[in-house]
């Protein structure tokens, strides 16, 4: 059996886990975490436990710490205090098991690295060893490539794709490995409403398909709404944690911020107003512009 093997089984479509009377165990869990940079601290205090299947969206403005979280997870950031375990260990840089979707980046135009390409990246770009072999590696890309209907595309450079097809793109190459945990940092960054239901779709499919537990930064909660389990307001003031319902209400964010706070519901739509960086950090058009990451 090659390595090609050993991820061999990818989304199925029209799959649903099996219902379990017994609760499964956390595969990412925080206990007392804090993080901070020098005096400032970004959250502390964290307890956190992510089951498979789990959506997961983390909110909060510019600054708080969302990425960082991600960071975290996936062993390119220390804690300041407290413990983080990933599928039951602490988290090491390469696992396999991980599926990390970036932040967007603009490709350069003289860049000819082809859809294909960028997408074996997330099988071997992080390997040591021997290479899988090339009748595997084809085959294991291709069959990522049709789970994501990227295929039409396969051959054609990066630069030359919209962003809604490189967003495809780069959610086939975390899904590569069959991770059991999909980390996303902002997927919906600059995309229109139609690419956002694309890439939600996407994502939501392949969480419901294979158990994957799923971690959501976004700056927008509309396009989730009706996929998140629970919520993460991460803010200045602290965190909140629990269903959207309990999360997102005038007197929750109030009490974060420490200032009035309005959340209004529009037609199944939320809308916050009041927050430090509302304009950008809960705008219901088409997300926010470009840099509206946090560290």
């Amino acid at each position: 059996m090659d390595r090609a093997d050993a991820v061999e089984p990818l989304t199925r479509p029209g799959l649903t886990p099996r219902p379990s009377s017994a609760t499964p165990e956390p595969v990412i869990s925080l206990r007392g975490a804090s993080l901070a940079y020098g005096t400032r601290v970004l959250w502390r205090d964290l307890d956190l436990d992510v089951r498979p299947g789990e959506f997961l969206a983390v909110l909060g403005p510019n600054g708080s710490g969302k990425t960082s979280l991600l960071r975290v997870i996936l062993g390119r950031q220390q804690l300041s205090a407290g413990t983080v375990a990933v599928l039951g260990h602490a988290p090491r840089r390469g696992g396999r098991h991980i599926g990390y979707v970036p932040q967007q980046k603009s490709v350069p135009a003289h860049t000819m690295l082809r859809a294909r390409d960028l997408v074996r990246l997330g099988l071997d770009g992080h390997r040591w060893g021997l290479p899988l072999s090339p009748g595997s590696m084809r085959r294991r890309v291709n069959k990522v490539l049709e789970s994501v209907g990227a295929m039409s595309y396969a051959d054609a450079p990066v630069s030359l794709l919209s962003g809604g097809e490189q967003q495809r793109l780069r959610i086939a190459q975390a899904l590569a490995t069959d991770p059991r945990i999909l980390l996303c940092d902002e997927p919906l960054l600059s995309l229109d409403p139609h690419h956002q239901r694309t890439v939600t779709t996407l994502v939501d499919r392949r969480r419901r398909a294979t158990d994957t537990a799923v971690v959501f930064v976004t700056h927008e909660i509309n396009p989730v709404l009706g996929l998140v389990d629970r919520v993460l307001y991460l803010a200045e003031g602290g965190f909140r944690i629990g269903p959207p319902d309990e999360v997102m209400t005038t007197s929750t964010l109030s009490q974060l911020y420490g200032t009035r706070i309005d959340v209004v519901r529009v037609s199944g739509r939320i809308v916050v107003v009041g927050t430090p960086d509302a304009a950008i950090a809960h705008s219901h058009a088409g997300g926010p512009p470009n840099g509206g990451g946090s560290p």
